[in-house]
């Protein structure tokens, strides 16, 4: 009979505890999206480690690196760290992501970061979930480098490298062009999010104002949950795209200086709507608090209207059900037809009141 594997190599032999396996090493490969040299704006054909593209640049004296990762972990960043000079803590914020909009600067790199954002597609604003996603993007610029680290899956950069690839005289400018183009790409995409989160709020607004409709107040709050992701993601980055306008660092030339302006223009735009954005829900609040209001009133007045008009035959057949001997007409043939008669009455006349008075 073959023998059972023991637990032995499982487990601690002397304290009895389990002992942690480490985890099975992933290679680089798996988190780079792409890797390149380019060269006088072009990129030169073949396929490149990290480690040979910089030596590759290095030696050639010109040139420069894009590394493109995806959602790396602490230990395979930490190659292309020690490789490109990368700080430290520059690093634990591009793996563990959940940063602010932000620009620092480690002694001859630019640590960048940047919020995606993606519009929810849904039927209806007033019925959906969510509206906005966001995802982060963080780059490295160095002198001969630049290094994009993204999280989220609808942060992408193909179609900013294409673009690039099909111009050569802006990469000319070097990995700062690069720069510009991500965040112009990032900047031009808050654009169309926050016109359609525009028509998701008109629609609300519609419907708000709307004289036989109703929206939940909790649906307008979570509107304004979203536009303050928006918030989050557009507001912080004014300034550090405002000190890439004006030569904040000796990496961004003058000839992509000015380009960034024309990011901090769309970007001012941007901030503007979003500021409009709350401002509207907070007016869309106190109107739908208003309308829920002036609706329970007029309820409530017709609950009092039909609670006055039932009390006068209650309180009529209530004094004709005594049994008394001596009530008036209790004998009489016709007594039941004009009590009858004298309720139907009373009834019209408190409803014909309450419908002048728009009670009813």
């Amino acid at each position: 009979m073959p023998a059972i594997p023991s637990l032995g190599g499982l487990r601690g032999r002397g304290n009895g505890r389990a002992r942690v396996q480490p985890p099975i090493p992933v290679p680089l490969s798996a988190y780079v999206v792409d890797c390149a040299v380019y060269v006088d704006g072009k990129r030169v054909p073949g396929r490149w480690t990290h480690a040979e593209a910089i030596k590759e640049v290095r030696r050639r004296r010109e040139g420069f690196v894009w590394i493109g990762l995806h959602e790396p972990d602490e230990q395979q960043i930490q190659g292309i760290a020690d490789m490109y000079g990368l700080h430290e803590l520059a690093v634990e914020d591009a793996v563990q992501a959940h940063q602010r909009p932000k620009l620092e600067r480690y002694d001859e790199t630019l640590f960048m970061v940047l919020k995606t954002l993606r519009y929810v597609e849904h039927e209806s604003p007033t019925t959906a979930n969510e509206i906005v996603e966001t995802g982060e993007l963080m780059t490295f610029l160095g002198r001969d480098f630049i290094i994009t680290v993204r999280h989220g899956a609808h942060s992408g950069l193909a179609r900013v490298r294409q673009d690039l690839d099909e111009d050569p005289e802006r990469l000319k400018f070097g990995p700062a062009a690069v720069l510009h183009a991500i965040t112009d790409h990032v900047v031009d995409h808050y654009l169309d999010v926050t016109a359609a989160v525009e028509d998701d709020i008109e629609e609300i607004e519609t419907r708000v104002f709307a004289p036989r409709t109703m929206v939940s107040a909790e649906q307008i709050y979570l509107m304004k949950r979203e536009v303050l992701e928006l918030r989050r993601a557009v507001v912080p980055l004014a300034a550090p795209v405002r000190r890439l306008a004006e030569g904040f660092t000796r990496l961004v030339p003058d000839e992509v200086r000015s380009y960034f302006r024309d990011v901090d223009d769309h970007l001012i735009t941007v901030s503007e709507r979003v500021a409009n954005f709350d401002e509207l829900l907070n007016t869309l609040v106190d109107a739908t608090v208003a309308k829920i209001s002036l609706q329970q009133n007029t309820d409530m007045r017709k609950i009092t209207a039909w609670a006055a008009i039932i009390t006068v035959p209650t309180m009529l057949a209530g004094v004709w059900g005594m049994n008394f001997d001596y009530m008036p007409e209790l004998h009489w043939q016709f007594g039941y037809p004009l009590a009858l008669l004298v309720i139907f009455g009373a009834c019209l006349l408190l409803y014909r009141i309450f419908r002048k008075n728009q009670w009813l």
